[in-house]
């Protein structure tokens, strides 16, 4: 009851402190306001590796698999696509890394350790919720950092056209095509980039 009342107070004095401002005024206040809401849940975004069979490391890969079964044209069967199972991404093969916001995961990434050859990143998924809060940029320095720790040179990664956000995000990342290193049916775009 107390914080039902307090809520309601709350937004009367919201309202008292627009009152006085014109309609444009109130519309980039309440875009501020959005914005550092935004931010702030961004700071709050936390990365930890996880164990690929963990109910939330299974939950991020059901996402992403419905995903891209949505996007891309001829829908999506992991069966098809190359491997990244569970011991591919444990230690020492591997890592999968999970964002979560107060608890609950809002995406993940994957790491394919292959020895002096170049590390691969799989699995890269963020939330719908969580997009435009730099969670998949944080994903992938995290990434790369694990695959610094395991020695590799380099990180490599295929993704499909369709992933129009992906593809961009991986070339501000500094990410470079080449030409295709693998048989991933679903690919389009193969990527690389080497870890000074």
């Amino acid at each position: 009851m107390e914080r039902a009342e307090l809520e309601r107070l709350s937004d009367a004095v919201a309202l008292r402190a627009l009152e006085p401002l014109g309609d444009e005024q109130r519309r980039r206040l309440v875009a501020a306001m959005s914005e550092v809401e935004r931010l702030l849940q961004a700071s709050l975004v936390q990365f930890a590796l996880e164990k690929p069979d963990s109910d939330d490391a299974q939950w991020c890969f059901e996402q992403y698999f419905g995903e891209l079964n949505e996007r891309f044209e001829a829908g999506f069967d992991p069966a098809m696509s190359l491997s990244a199972d569970a011991h591919e991404l444990t230690a020492p093969l591997g890592a999968l890394i999970v964002a979560r916001l107060h608890g609950s995961p809002i995406g993940c990434v994957a790491l394919k350790f292959h020895k002096k050859s170049p590390a691969e990143l799989k699995r890269m998924w963020v939330s719908p919720t969580a997009r435009g809060m730099g969670v998949g940029r944080r994903l992938i320095v995290e990434a790369e950092k694990r695959a610094r720790q395991a020695k590799a040179r380099v990180i490599r990664l295929e993704t499909n056209r369709a992933l129009r956000e992906a593809i961009s995000l991986y070339r501000q990342s500094g990410y470079i095509e080449v030409d295709a290193f693998s048989a991933e049916p679903y690919a389009h775009h193969w990527f690389e980039k080497r870890l000074v």
